[in-house]
C-alpha cells in the first residue's frame, strides 16, 4: 500500500513527511550541533597528531637523519609511531563522517539509515582517535622522561585514561541506542509472548 493515496490525494510517505516537519526539523538541528561539535574535536586531534609525527622526542640524527630513540628504545618508539598514525587516520575518518552529516540533504528517509550510520561511525572512529591520541601522548611522555625521571611517566600514563573514561560515560550510552535503534528490532516487531499472557488473563478474568 506504499502507492495507495488517501482522500486528500497524498501518499502515507507524503502523509507521514507533511505530518512530521517539525520533528525532522529538531532532528537535523541536532545532529548538526553533534557532528559541528565533534568535528572540531576531530579536527584537533589530527592536527595535534600530524605534528608530532614531525617532532619526535629526541630528535634526529644529524648524519643518517633518523629519529634517535629508534636505535635505543626501539619497541616504545614504533608503538609511538604506530599510536600516532592509527589517531591521524581514524580522526581523519571521523571528520568525514560528521561532513558527511553536515552536508546532507536531510530527507526523510535519510533519517532511517544513511544518519544514523554516519553518526554512530563518526563517534565510534572519534572515540579510536582520542585513546590512540592518549596512547601516543603517553609513550611520548615515558621515552622523554625515561633516562632522568622514569618514574612520573607512569602516574602520567595512568592519568591519561581519565579522558577516555570520561567520553565513554558521556557517548557510548547515544551510541548504544542509536545501534539499537539503527539495526535492532524492526518498528512492527510485537512482543507477542507479553500481548498472549495478557489476553490469557483477560480471557480468565472475563
Amino acid at each position: 500500500m506504499k502507492k495507495e493515496v488517501n482522500s486528500n490525494g497524498k501518499t502515507p510517505s507524503a502523509l507521514f513527511s507533511g505530518e512530521h516537519k517539525a520533528l525532522a526539523k529538531e532532528g537535523e538541528k541536532w545532529m548538526k550541533n553533534i557532528a559541528g561539535s565533534s568535528m572540531i574535536v576531530g579536527t584537533l586531534i589530527a592536527a595535534a597528531m600530524f605534528t608530532t609525527a614531525f617532532t619526535v622526542p629526541g630528535g634526529n640524527d644529524n648524519k643518517t637523519g633518523l629519529p634517535v630513540m629508534i636505535g635505543t628504545h626501539q619497541k616504545a618508539f614504533l608503538f609511538l609511531m604506530a599510536s600516532n598514525a592509527v589517531s591521524m587516520f581514524t580522526s581523519t575518518t571521523s571528520i568525514l563522517m560528521f561532513l558527511g552529516i553536515l552536508t546532507a540533504r536531510y530527507a526523510a528517509k535519510e533519517f532511517l539509515k544513511s544518519l544514523p550510520t554516519k553518526l554512530i561511525f563518526g563517534i565510534t572512529f572519534l572515540f579510536f582517535s582520542m585513546v590512540t591520541m592518549m596512547a601516543s601522548f603517553g609513550t611520548a611522555i615515558y621515552l622523554t622522561l625515561i633516562e632522568q625521571v622514569a618514574w612520573i611517566s607512569y602516574p602520567i600514563i595512568v592519568f591519561c585514561a581519565i579522558p577516555i573514561a570520561l567520553y565513554s560515560l558521556l557517548q557510548f550510552p547515544l551510541l548504544v541506542e542509536m545501534i539499537s535503534r539503527t539495526y535492532g528490532h524492526d518498528i512492527f516487531d510485537k512482543p507477542s509472548k507479553k500481548l498472549y499472557s495478557f489476553e490469557t488473563d483477560t480471557t480468565t478474568t472475563i
